[in-house]
C-alpha cells in the first residue's frame, strides 16, 4: 500500500514542517510516510484531519492486488451470508442477493449467482421435501416424526455446502458445489 501524503499537502501548499506543526506528529515522520513508510493509526487521523480529508482517502491499493483479493474476500462473504437461513427463512436467498447484486465485480457477481442459484434450489427442494414429510408419515404409519428428520438433514446438508464452498474459495477461488447451469 502506497500514501498520497505529499500530493494533499502539495495541494494545500504545505511544508513538511507546516504539516507536522499543524497535525502533532514529527517531521522525520512525515519524511518517513512520504518516502513510504506505512500510514496508520494515530498517525494516520491527524494527518488527515490536518489535510481535511477522510483517512481512507491517504491510502491506497495498488490497482492490481485490489480486485482480485476483494472479489474472493466479497465471494467469500456473500457464500456465508448464505448460512442466515439457520435463523431467518429464505436469508440463504435474501442476502447473498442484496450483496451480490450491490457489488460492481464481474467475478464477484458471477460466483454471488451461481451461489444464489444453488441457493434457489436447495430452498425449492427442501420446501417440497418439508410438505410431503407428513403424508409420507403418515402412509408409513410411523411414529418418527420425518419432518423432523427432513429439517435437520437438510440444515446439516446445506450448512456443509456452505462449509465446503468456503474452504475451496480459500484454496482455489470457485466454488466446489454449484448448479452445472446457473438459472440467474
Amino acid at each position: 500500500m502506497t500514501n498520497k501524503v505529499s500530493i494533499y499537502r502539495q495541494k494545500l501548499q504545505l511544508t513538511q514542517s507546516e504539516l507536522a506543526e499543524k497535525s502533532g506528529v514529527s517531521l522525520r515522520t512525515i519524511q518517513r510516510i512520504e518516502s513510504g513508510s506505512p500510514l496508520k493509526g494515530f498517525t494516520l487521523k491527524n494527518l488527515a484531519k490536518s489535510l481535511d480529508i477522510a483517512p481512507e482517502d491517504l491510502i491506497e491499493i495498488p490497482k492490481a492486488e485490489a480486485p482480485e483479493n476483494w472479489s474472493l474476500d466479497k465471494a467469500k462473504l456473500i457464500n456465508i451470508t448464505a448460512l442466515s437461513f439457520i435463523i431467518l427463512p429464505f436469508g440463504n436467498i435474501i442476502f447473498p442477493s442484496i450483496l451480490t447484486f450491490r457489488n460492481s465485480g464481474a467475478e464477484t457477481k458471477k460466483i454471488g449467482r451461481e451461489i444464489i442459484g444453488f441457493q434457489i434450489v436447495w430452498t425449492i427442494i427442501n420446501s417440497f421435501l418439508l410438505i410431503i414429510s407428513p403424508f409420507v408419515q403418515k402412509l408409513l404409519s410411523t411414529k418418527i416424526p420425518i419432518i423432523l428428520v427432513v429439517l435437520l438433514v437438510s440444515l446439516l446438508t446445506n450448512t456443509y455446502i456452505i462449509i465446503r464452498n468456503s474452504i475451496e474459495l480459500n484454496k482455489n477461488q470457485r466454488l466446489y458445489i454449484s448448479l452445472k447451469n446457473n438459472i440467474l
